[in-house]
């Protein structure tokens, strides 16, 4: 079987509303490596677009003068390859901006499926996902929370919330960048 050749899977990378280690609803801050690691795995797996999702206009200003850097600046020339995955990145303050954009370019609204670490949240398994990919043709947003994962009013108007990851002990809390390149290789990698 072959990965997802649809192209229509967009992941989102959402900073506000996501939860703190206290489940106080926060915006969280943009974390570089999360811009270059998840655009690598997004360009590797054939991810539509990638969005990172922050009202907080300094991070935007950051994420801005990142891109800049690596898209037109110096970065681009040294390292074509990363200005091919960072060129995947969409700015968005907030979540419904980032989906009024994907509907403006599909013509339909896009599924949204929110991804958690929390056990017993899910409701979409990796196999059915991976099947809607292969089948459908509307967009799919994956959304993955930054800091302590999503907020529960986020959770709540998703329309899927996908099966967490599940490791072999009792520690669970794996960097949003690998979660994002282990779920893309469930989802779209070559089997």
């Amino acid at each position: 079987m072959t990965g997802y050749s649809n192209n229509q899977l967009y992941i989102a990378l959402v900073h506000h509303p996501v939860v703190d280690k206290n489940g106080a609803t926060i915006a969280s801050a943009v974390t570089n490596l999360d811009l270059h690691d998840i655009a690598r795995a997004c360009r590797t797996y054939g991810v539509k677009g990638y969005y990172v999702i922050t009202p907080l206009e300094d991070q935007q200003v950051l994420v801005e003068r990142i891109l800049s850097h690596w898209l037109i600046g110096q970065g681009g020339t040294y390292n074509p390859k990363r200005r091919q995955a960072l060129d995947l990145i969409r700015l968005k303050a907030t979540f419904g901006e980032m989906l009024g954009d994907i509907q403006t370019a599909h013509g339909c609204p896009p599924v949204t499926v929110a991804t958690t670490a929390r056990p017993d949240m899910g409701n979409l398994s990796y196999t059915r996902l991976r099947a809607k990919l292969a089948g459908d043709t509307a967009p799919v947003v994956l959304a993955f929370g930054t800091a302590w994962g999503l907020s529960p009013a986020f959770m709540a108007d998703a329309d899927y919330i996908l099966d967490p990851l599940v490791g072999s002990g009792n520690y669970n809390h794996l960097s949003v960048r690998s979660a994002v390149a282990i779920m893309l290789d469930r989802l779209l990698g070559k089997r």
